[in-house]
């Protein structure tokens, strides 16, 4: 499996979409445009558990804006992650992956913001994230223009899809043999009128964790 394309249902956006409104700022580059939370949760047939004591760390190998150190973010909240909105979304991902329950997850859970005439939702361009499958999930989008998911067969090729990411889409993806990025947002309205923003969630997993 290369990519797939599905959804989620409209009672999970709507269980996960408020926790989005009390997401942190943070202390790194991207830390006052792109808002987050993060935890490694696991799964059984009913039930998420967040794992503690998880760091975020990538290697510059793939991160070349802030790879290489360990990141620190605010959990997410236990409300979210006892949801059924989130057990849903942990389900259809190991459906399409074919991992077990119990699978450690990592969960970024994201808003950009316009900040600047053009913000970008993916700072370090094309690339790849170092696991075996990621998968990306549109919660809600406001008063913006773009924040398209692009997906490529090579770092230096066009990409071959671009899809919008409206409340509820769903995009897996094989992270060793694909690249993606997002496009820029933009407000629809003149900066300083009304900020716009991109509400995600993604998911990233390795069979050896």
């Amino acid at each position: 499996m290369l990519l797939q394309l599905g959804t989620i249902s409209r009672s999970a956006v709507e269980d996960l979409s408020q926790s989005f409104n009390d997401l942190p700022e943070t202390d790194h580059l991207d830390g006052k445009y792109r808002l987050r939370r993060y935890s490694v949760i696991k799964c059984s047939e009913d039930k998420c558990d967040k794992l503690e004591g998880e760091d975020f760390f990538q290697s510059e190998d793939y991160n070349s804006f802030q790879g290489g150190m360990t990141r620190k973010f605010e959990p997410i909240e236990s409300s979210v992650i006892h949801s059924k909105g989130m057990l849903e979304i942990y389900n259809r991902f190991k459906s399409v992956v074919g991992f077990s329950d119990g699978q450690k997850v990592d969960v970024h859970q994201m808003r950009v913001i316009t900040l600047e005439e053009e913000t970008q939702v993916s700072p370090e361009g094309i690339h790849q994230d170092g696991y075996d499958y990621i998968c990306i999930v549109g919660i809600n989008r406001h008063n913006i223009r773009g924040g398209n998911f692009l997906s490529y067969g090579n770092k230096d090729e066009e990409p071959f899809m671009s899809l919008p990411l409206e409340a509820g889409a769903m995009v897996v993806v094989d992270d060793r043999r694909l690249w993606h990025n997002a496009s820029v947002i933009k407000s629809r309205y003149p900066i300083g009128y009304e900020a716009g923003f991109l509400d995600t969630f993604i998911l990233t997993m390795r069979f050896d964790r």
